[in-house]
């Protein structure tokens, strides 16, 4: 009996999601000879069951909203990275999640047994988002929170001496 094709997980973001990100976890696929599943999480909701296909039951943060729903991968984020991935030779699959980026994607990576995590930096302009920006990283929760490597793509690197983006004057 095969042992079961390895997968690599990448995490990608409604409005965000930079082709660079997917471009480079679709690299790393090829390179492992894996399949690629991209994971959007939802983090105004928080899971409440997984059902047998792979939905997610959530229910809001917000107890002001009483309702439960089905978590349903965004059509214009699918083809998006459709745009970008079907050219390439790699298998891949969209996922939908709710509840914290860094904990559904440590959850997921572990129900898959990805090799690896492959997430994109996020820009941070506003002096004030400083904590958020190094304590909110889902990198880092990543990193601190699960053993698989963690692969951050730079969504707009700082090349040379030019400020980072949390000194940017806005």
């Amino acid at each position: 009996m095969s042992s079961p094709k390895p997968q690599v997980l990448v995490g990608v973001v409604i409005g965000n999601t930079a082709a660079a990100v997917v471009e480079e976890a679709a690299a790393f696929a090829e390179h492992f000879g894996a399949d690629l599943v991209c994971a959007n999480v939802d983090d105004s909701t928080e899971r409440v069951e997984e059902r047998p296909d792979g939905s997610v039951v959530s229910v809001p943060i917000d107890p002001d909203r009483p309702f439960e729903k089905t978590e349903v991968f965004d059509p214009g984020l699918r083809a998006e990275i459709a745009g970008i991935l079907d050219p390439r030779p790699v298998k891949w699959s969209v996922r939908a999640l709710a509840g914290g980026p860094g904990q559904e994607l440590a959850r997921l990576a572990d129900e898959l047994d990805a090799v690896m995590i492959v997430v994109g930096t996020r820009e941070s302009g506003v002096r004030g988002e400083v904590e958020k920006f190094l304590n909110g990283s889902v990198a880092v929760h990543l990193a601190h929170h699960q053993r698989r490597p963690v692969v951050m793509v730079p969504l707009h690197p700082v090349i040379d001496d030019a400020d980072l983006p949390w000194k940017r004057e806005e």
